[in-house]
């Protein structure tokens, strides 16, 4: 006799965390995500039900199988997924669970799911986010995007956060996070750094500093009227 587990009978579908990358469709009328793992080849959209990855007939979530959507229970453990690599041009997904659901010790895996809210992180700048730029890479059909500032957008295809939500549908919510800075005051006193701590905090300031130069340089060379004299 197998042991079965009890089923849950919620009073309102549970809510979930998760990451994923920002779509646009290649002829932009339509928005929606892609995972970071398994199923990350098949873009959905706000509303969407899962289906077996590995081709089998069988209903999502099988419990002799890995198909289905994955989120996790906590937000933090979702954010911290987006301090690797590979992930910080993700975004971070608050979903509602529907439908039938298998809950593990940290999440669920799941066969529907409605995005609710999308939380855009910083530009690679540092600087907070105003719009979803493409990345260079995609699925057949849809271009990955990732957070942008406007000073970086640079003739590349994007769309604005509202635009993002508007194009997903569903009444999807897109808001931009805010950004981590670190205040000289918090960085400690003198004495409490070493010589490469102190080397590092001088390389970046030299590092900015350079920045400010070659912009004055280059709006030197542009003269009062803004432009180069022919």
């Amino acid at each position: 006799m197998r042991l079965r587990l009890p089923e849950e009978h919620p009073a309102e579908p549970p809510t979930g965390y998760k990451i994923a990358h920002p779509m646009l469709s290649q002829d932009g009328t339509r928005a929606g995500f892609t995972g970071v793992s398994l199923g990350g080849a098949l873009p959905y959209g706000v509303l969407a039900d899962a289906s077996c990855v590995y081709g089998l007939r069988h209903r999502a979530p099988s419990r002799r199988c890995d198909c289905g959507f994955h989120c996790v229970h906590d937000r933090t453990t979702a954010e911290a997924l987006l301090c690797t690599a590979e992930h910080r041009a993700a975004v971070l997904l608050e979903v509602t669970v529907l439908s039938r659901y298998i809950r593990f010790e940290r999440g669920f895996r799941y066969a529907r799911q409605r995005v609710r809210t999308v939380t855009v992180g910083p530009c690679a700048c540092g600087t907070v986010a105003t719009a979803l730029a493409d990345t260079g890479w995609g699925r057949p059909g849809w271009r990955a995007l990732a957070p942008s500032c406007g000073g970086c957008l640079r003739g590349r295809t994007s769309v604005s956060l509202v635009g993002f939500a508007r194009l997903a549908g569903e009444g999807l919510r897109v808001v931009a996070g805010k950004t981590v800075s670190v205040a000289p005051g918090d960085l400690g006193t003198p004495g409490e750094l070493g010589v490469p701590e102190l080397t590092a905090e001088a390389a970046l300031l030299q590092a900015r500093l350079d920045w400010f130069q070659a912009q004055l340089a280059r709006l030197g060379e542009r003269g009062p009227g803004g432009g180069r004299e022919g």
